[in-house]
């Protein structure tokens, strides 16, 4: 694929396999990985054993009563294109596959697997949080990091020439460190540059979302294109949440299909589905329709169904029928799977 400039995204999608008329993504999944890496580097460390995940030892593995480096390896493309596949048999047609520095990209591979889905796929740029990131960004300026995510989305990212969608997940955490303030910025420096959406991994505090989104305000940058991404691991009480979306950032439930309360990262109790489909009508009674979007996160192993999970197929098979048993009405169902992506992922 040749360079673009924005120009001629302006007013389109830009998927692995080029640039598409946004009305072609359909339903859509904001916030998955296909391709991707995310074992914590004391895990590397430590040296976990790879031990096969069968229905006989995911809960376990879930649980973390038994330890498998596998858990935290997306690696299988014919696995992967199969589980998407039931996806787009479920009535999905898109998926935002956020895999950024640190979690070991493959934009070639993500290329291969829309080709056999079927299914578009819109790439991620930029980097992770601090620990996943590369040594060699520490010396690095806000100005480098946005001339890099300008290029992954006009040329080609990681060292290819398939390009990059939307800008994220950049990844921060509670302290926020320099590095990874510096490469927010950045973010913020390429989306002027191109146009494009930026998806934030904000730390796993309940006031970190809303100091990520005032940092955005007092940059000048466009809230309706901040997608804060992993709410329901963060906020759980409706006065953090309403006035986060008051700042006008739009909010992203994407552990759908985590059902159990137990949260591996955190000493929190996690929502499940119901209690889910409930925080985003309280969204909608403050008027934030909108600014509402969902998706599963899948970046484990033992969330795809050929490991005992749930897959990508789970929202558009059993979370849509729910939200309609629950009152959502079908332009309210249309706004979070279809309009409201299409809106963030069309270049402006």
């Amino acid at each position: 694929m040749s360079k673009l400039d924005r120009l001629a995204l302006k007013g389109r999608a830009q998927t692995v396999l080029g640039v598409v008329d946004a009305d072609a993504l359909g339903p859509t999944l904001m916030h998955e990985h296909v391709i991707c890496d995310i074992t914590p580097p004391k895990y590397v460390a430590a040296g976990i054993e790879d031990v096969e995940i069968a229905l006989c030892n995911c809960w376990q593995i879930n649980y973390g009563q038994k330890r498998s480096g596998l858990k935290t390896k997306l690696n299988q493309q014919d696995i992967a294109v199969n589980e998407i596949r039931e996806m787009v048999a479920a009535g999905g047609r898109t998926i935002v596959e956020l895999t950024s520095g640190g979690l070991k990209p493959d934009p070639r591979g993500l290329a291969d697997i829309s080709r056999a889905s079927g299914a578009h796929i819109v790439m991620g740029c930029g980097h992770y949080v601090h620990d996943f990131q590369d040594q060699r960004n520490h010396a690095r300026g806000v100005e480098d990091f946005a001339s890099e995510m300008i290029s992954q989305v006009l040329e080609g990212a990681w060292g290819t020439d398939v390009r990059a969608g939307i800008i994220g997940e950049i990844g921060c955490q509670l302290p926020w460190t320099n590095l990874e303030r510096r490469v927010m910025q950045g973010a913020i420096l390429a989306q002027r540059e191109t146009g494009a959406t930026i998806n934030v991994h904000p730390g796993r505090h309940e006031d970190q979302p809303q100091e990520v989104a005032e940092f955005f305000l007092k940059q000048g940058a466009p809230m309706d294109r901040m997608v804060m991404s992993h709410i329901d691991r963060t906020i759980f009480d409706e006065d953090r949440l309403l006035r986060l979306a008051d700042t006008g950032c739009v909010i992203e439930f994407d552990l759908f299909g985590m059902e159990q309360s137990y949260y591996s990262h955190a000493d929190i109790d996690m929502p499940n589905d119901a209690v889910r489909l409930r925080l985003m009508r309280a969204l909608i009674k403050r008027g934030h329709l909108e600014q509402i979007v969902i998706s599963h996160d899948i970046c484990h192993r033992t969330r795809l169904t050929r490991f005992g999970g749930h897959g990508y197929q789970h929202i558009f098979a059993n979370v849509i029928p729910m939200m309609r048993r629950r009152g959502y009405s079908e332009t309210e169902i249309d706004t979070i799977i279809v309009r409201t992506p299409k809106r963030l992922l069309t270049f402006v």
